[in-house]
């Protein structure tokens, strides 16, 4: 059975940063890309990053591009996404989900087999 377990929300001041991680079980990271979504209320989900290590490809949406880095660890069946000078426009829940690795789903969601539950992310003085 395949899970994905996101851990590491929380609230976080504007400007602070924070990490995220998404535990995956019952596959492997050489055979999946990992993506990262986020959804606000009133929001449509989006795409925020994409990691698929075995191909050297990673992806991040313009609006967090230079403020987030994605990361990953194969051997434990891990993937990161450090966030750094959040702003309150990134308060989200932050879903991490896997996609075959030849489909590059970036933020394709469709292409996405399994999600995990979510983790919080809010930002606010």
């Amino acid at each position: 059975e395949v899970q994905l377990v996101e851990s590491g929300g929380g609230l976080v001041q504007p400007g602070g940063s924070l990490r995220i991680s998404c535990a995956a079980s019952g596959l492997s990271l050489d055979d999946y890309g990992i993506g990262w979504f986020r959804k606000a209320p009133g929001r449509e989900r989006e795409g925020v990053s994409y990691i698929s290590s075995k191909d050297d490809t990673i992806w991040y949406a313009d609006s967090v591009k230079g403020r987030f880095t994605i990361s990953s660890d194969n051997a434990k069946n891990m993937v990161y996404l450090q966030m750094s000078n959040l702003k309150p426009e990134d308060t989200a829940a932050y879903y991490c989900a896997a996609a075959d690795r030849w489909a590059q789903a970036k933020d394709i969601q469709i292409l996405y087999e399994y999600w995990g539950q979510g983790t919080q992310v809010t930002v606010s003085s």
